[in-house]
């Protein structure tokens, strides 16, 4: 919302809007010209409608309810209300856009597109979850061809979206909440491909594999058979070094300085969008050298009393797998893009959605099972009703089972969560928050507390 909200701001756009918090990013839209209510009331929408003759279009996402006193207000005064993929589509139909759709990495994937563009002089526009590096924002109103969106397919609405080239990154059962199973998700994706332009797709996800048509493919396992790939020459804890093919031909050789597999997959997606787009390999080669991952994805947080705390958004099992798999081999190398190499992995979880850990509560038990110890945060709820028989203990209960001898506790709030990291870690540990939910203020929650000498961990 704020990212469209920004655009439309720098397109001359009058632009109210309503958050009874107050961050960075609405002291960004501030100063670009949009008017920002504390409360959320009715009185919202008089407000607005007295300050303009026209009247105005009332713009709501999928987290807005309907006992929303503002959408209320302007449901009973008339005024049209659009949800905020019916303007994001509006904007992608405006010129040619690249929308990236997928489970997992979308909003990385976008990122770094648009990095890239920036980084080669494409000056893009940018409408992404997650705040760009190179722009400090979610949101970018660029003066080039090129429009970069993130495709969420959490509700469905993806399928309004018209690109000149889709994106689609991988596929696999998620938002239970929506999707009654992994068909449905797979028949809305398939709708989002058929109105694009042209799709390009991750050619190593079996499931799009099987039921896509792309024009083009990539890959990072191997050369033959896709379009565009990137293999890793050498992996490690701080970077990859790869080599880029296209066409099954090597072009040449990039270092990438973020790390793991996941990661070469989402570059090599990016750099395939701007050679499509016609940016050369040499300049994409420099650019990809900058390159810097989208906030909350391994966002390193800071030294606490020698430990390294990292906040990440992984919040599905094959994100947590791939989180942890990076950070463990930054324990196993020796080398890691953060101030030291981490000796220790100590895996800080927060279930997202009732609905989403019981459909998969042994996969994540698998996946943080890679870490040395693991701390669980109360399950964030966002707004479902309790499901009897999931809760953080449940999964707790799956660790034990799958490795008995696995460190496990749970927390019984967050600052509970803040105590047991202080009591249960160690110097040289990688304190690593994982969620979608309010665990990313655990660093807030360890400001002020006193690290004592770690104390064994009870399994």
């Amino acid at each position: 919302m704020s990212a469209i909200a920004g655009i439309l701001a720098d397109r001359s756009y009058q632009v109210s809007g309503s958050d009874p918090r107050d961050n960075a990013v609405l002291q960004d839209l501030r100063s670009r010209g949009v008017r920002v209510f504390r409360e959320q009331s009715a009185a919202t929408i008089a407000a607005i409608r007295s300050g303009t003759a026209q009247a105005p279009l009332v713009v709501v996402s999928s987290a807005v309810p309907p006992s929303n006193p503002e959408l209320q207000e302007a449901r009973r005064v008339g005024l049209t209300i659009l949800h905020r993929s019916d303007v994001l589509a509006a904007l992608i139909a405006g010129q040619d856009s690249v929308a990236v759709a997928g489970s997992h990495g979308k909003t990385t994937t976008s990122t770094l597109v648009a990095s890239l563009l920036h980084a080669t002089d494409h000056d893009p526009t940018a409408v992404i979850g997650g705040i760009v590096p190179a722009f400090g924002s979610n949101g970018r109103n660029g003066a080039g061809a090129l429009l970069v969106a993130e495709a969420d397919e959490s509700d469905g609405s993806l399928v309004k979206f018209q690109a000149w080239l889709g994106v689609i990154t991988n596929l696999e059962l998620d938002h239970t909440d929506h999707y009654p199973d992994l068909n449905a998700l797979i028949a809305t994706l398939q709708r989002f491909a058929r109105r694009c332009g042209q799709l390009l797709a991750n050619r190593d996800c079996p499931i799009l594999r099987e039921h896509f048509q792309a024009r083009h493919w990539w890959s990072t396992t191997s050369a033959e058979g896709v379009d565009f790939a990137a293999l890793a020459d050498d992996l490690s804890g701080d970077s990859t070094l790869a080599t880029f093919y296209e066409q099954g031909l090597p072009v040449g050789q990039f270092r990438l300085p973020l790390p793991g597999l996941h990661n070469l997959s989402n570059a090599t997606a990016a750099m395939a969008v701007c050679r499509l787009h016609g940016v050369s390999f040499a300049e994409l080669r420099r650019a990809v050298e900058g390159l810097q991952a989208p906030g909350r994805r391994f966002d390193f947080r800071g030294d606490w009393n020698g430990r390294l705390v990292v906040d990440d958004y992984a919040h599905h099992p094959s994100e947590v797998d791939a989180t942890l798999a990076t950070a463990r081999l930054m324990v196993q190398t020796g080398r890691s893009p953060l101030p030291v190499a981490p000796q220790r992995l100590l895996a800080i979880f927060q279930p997202h959605r009732y609905s989403r850990t019981a459909e998969f509560l042994e996969p994540f038990a698998r996946a943080l099972s890679q870490a040395d110890a693991v701390l669980l945060a109360p399950l964030y709820a966002a707004g479902e009703a309790p499901i009897p028989g999931i809760s953080s203990e449940a999964l707790a209960a799956a660790l034990r089972r799958i490795n008995p001898n696995l460190a496990v506790a749970v927390s019984s709030s967050l600052d509970d969560l803040a105590e047991a990291v202080a009591n249960h870690s160690r110097p040289g540990d990688l304190v690593l928050a994982m969620g979608a939910g309010d665990v990313n203020g655990l660093w807030g929650r360890l400001q002020g507390l006193e690290a004592p000498a770690a104390l064994p961990l009870a399994a």
